[in-house]
């Protein structure tokens, strides 16, 4: 009698979605954390991997951790994951914002 063994795969227990609304408005969900965030760039931590918001008069109008969802206003011109695979990038990218 052969066994199988079973793996289980770690699926996020909430879901992460990005709402834009004119490109002045974004509503995001499942996030961790806001590393770090000024007018022009933002880079929060969400289930999915770290998410890089670039734009222009960016503000924080709302965060809720319990819920982990964010509200970004401003002109947005920019998103883009961050992933384990690329870490080469990362640490590129990291190290110029932590200088």
């Amino acid at each position: 009698m052969n066994q199988y063994r079973k793996e289980t795969v770690m699926q996020p227990t909430q879901d992460h979605f990005i709402k834009i609304n004119n490109r002045k408005q974004l509503e995001i969900s499942g996030v961790k954390e806001v590393d770090s965030f000024d007018n022009e760039e933002f880079l929060l931590e969400t289930i999915m991997g770290y998410l890089i918001i670039r734009g222009e008069n960016l503000q924080l109008k709302n965060l809720d951790v319990g819920s982990g969802s964010v509200l970004i206003k401003g002109k947005v011109y920019e998103l883009s994951y961050v992933d384990e695979e690329s870490e080469g990038k990362a640490k590129g990218f990291f190290s110029k914002i932590f200088k």
